[in-house]
Parts: C-alpha cells; structure tokens; sequence
C-alpha cells in the first residue's frame, strides 16, 4: 500500500528550529516530485515548499525562503523540510504530498506548489511556535 508518514514536529519557541520528515512505503519517492503543504487554524492549506524528484529543483513560498531548505535522502526513501528562525504564523499541521504522474516538475514546482498538482497525502505533523 502506498503511504507517506510526516515526523518531527512539535513545540518549539519563535526563533527555533525543527526539522520534518516524510518517509514512503509502498513507492519510490525518487520518482516523484515531493511538496510541502501547512493549514492553519481557518486557513486554507497553502504550498510551502517542493522538490523534484532529481532534487534538481525546488522552490519556496515567500514566506519561508531564507528560513526553510528542503531536501531528500533517496536512500531513506525520505524528503526533509529544515525550518530555521520560526514565526508564530509558522503554526500550523504540516503535510507531505506526492505530485500527480503526467505532470512534469516544471508544473508540479513551478513555484510555491499547487495542492491541486498532488493527490496523496500523509495524515500530517502538528507545529506549533509559540513563547
């Protein structure tokens, strides 16, 4: 069965650090571009951050470059998002998805990632940044 499992989030002061991960079974996530997704308390789920599947190319949303770098180890069959100097408006449950097959990553990472460029989901990490 294919699955992606999201890890390390948590409570952390503004201006810290955490680092997540989403590991998959099931699949190759080397064959896929990878994104990064948070939701917010009444927000609607918003891009963050995505990586093709050479890693050749990733892209940010504004609100995180300078502060977030993603990342994948082949290997561990796991993709990273390191989360430096973080912001209360970083709160959020955060979520790894896989880009749909077809669609080349000059789409599915063009920029900050379209939620509607990927169709499955892992069931999320809770970070909460607050003093």
């Amino acid at each position: 069965q294919l699955q992606l499992v999201e890890s390390g989030g948590g409570l952390v002061q503004p201006g810290g650090s955490l680092r997540l991960s989403c590991g998959a079974s099931g699949f190759a996530l080397d064959s896929y571009t990878i994104g990064w997704f948070r939701q917010a308390p009444g927000k609607e789920r918003e891009g963050v951050s995505c990586i093709s599947a050479s890693g050749g190319n990733t892209n940010y949303a504004d609100s995180v470059k300078g502060r977030f770098t993603i990342s994948r180890d082949n290997a561990k069959n796991t993709v990273y998002l390191q989360m430096n100097s973080l912001k209360p408006e970083d709160t959020a449950v955060y979520y790894c998805a896989r880009a749909r097959t077809g669609l080349r990553s000059a789409v599915t990472c063009r920029g900050a990632p379209d939620r509607d460029h990927y169709d499955y989901w892992g069931q999320g990490t809770q970070v909460t940044v607050s003093s």
